[in-house]
């Protein structure tokens, strides 16, 4: 079934109790919802980390059942010579197959309190068929000031493909097209009445936290509580 049909399926109910993180590279979704999942005892779901795994393979498995090659495109085809609007445009077009699997990963889950799935693939255009309010979710982007932090602090986000024959170009095409597909995330929640949190590095992450656990209160349980 696809994920904008208005019935959806959801064996466990896990889906529609779900509290959903989207929005744009380098914000600082993966870890608020890690301190989410501590402070509240929730699950989180990273779907980067299944997107670069075991997506990956169904990747592999579509193109073979489509007949299409099943190597992975040229480097340079991809991050070099191409434009960040067409690799944004690329992106997007990818996004419903991707959220598919990222949906089938959540219905094996069961927990007992939410579960909060976080990753930029979470397009809010995606997710709002499936959720009973808009406070489900949030969606969270860089401002360009701390996105250049992030460049600067975190080794993975300035890491570009080492195959490329230009990786400064290569860098460059990437971030345009982070900043494309990030302002489209926006452009989408705005549309759907999703709140946009810019997150512009002033305040640290236990405090972003607060602000996305405010957002999310009335789904949330009580904070776990540590003590003698």
């Amino acid at each position: 079934m696809n994920a904008t049909d208005s019935e959806v399926w959801d064996p466990f109910g896990t889906l529609r109790s779900a509290l959903w993180i989207g929005g744009g590279q380098w914000a600082g979704k993966s870890t608020v919802a890690r301190l989410l999942a501590i402070r509240y005892g929730l699950t989180a779901y990273h779907y980067d980390y299944h997107d670069a795994r075991a997506h990956h393979d169904r990747r592999i498995a579509r193109r073979v059942r489509r007949g299409e090659p099943t190597a992975d495109p040229d480097p340079d085809g991809v991050w070099v010579n191409t434009s960040p609007q067409e690799m944004a445009e690329e992106t997007l077009a990818g996004f419903p197959t991707r959220f598919e699997w990222a949906l089938d990963d959540l219905r094996g889950l069961v927990s007992g309190r939410p579960i909060v799935a976080e990753g930029w693939g979470l397009r809010p255009e995606l997710v709002a068929p499936i959720i009973d309010s808009p406070r489900r979710m949030i969606v969270m982007v860089p401002s360009e000031e701390f996105r250049e932090r992030q460049l600067r602090e975190l080794p993975r986000a300035a890491a570009v493909t080492p195959a490329v024959s230009d990786p400064d170009r290569a860098q460059r095409n990437r971030l345009a097209r982070d900043r494309l597909v990030a302002d489209e995330a926006a452009r989408s929640a705005g549309r759907l009445g999703i709140r946009v949190l810019e997150v512009d590095g002033l305040d640290d992450a236990e405090a972003v936290a607060d602000i996305v656990a405010d957002h999310f209160s009335s789904y949330l349980p009580l904070p776990n509580v540590c003590g003698p």
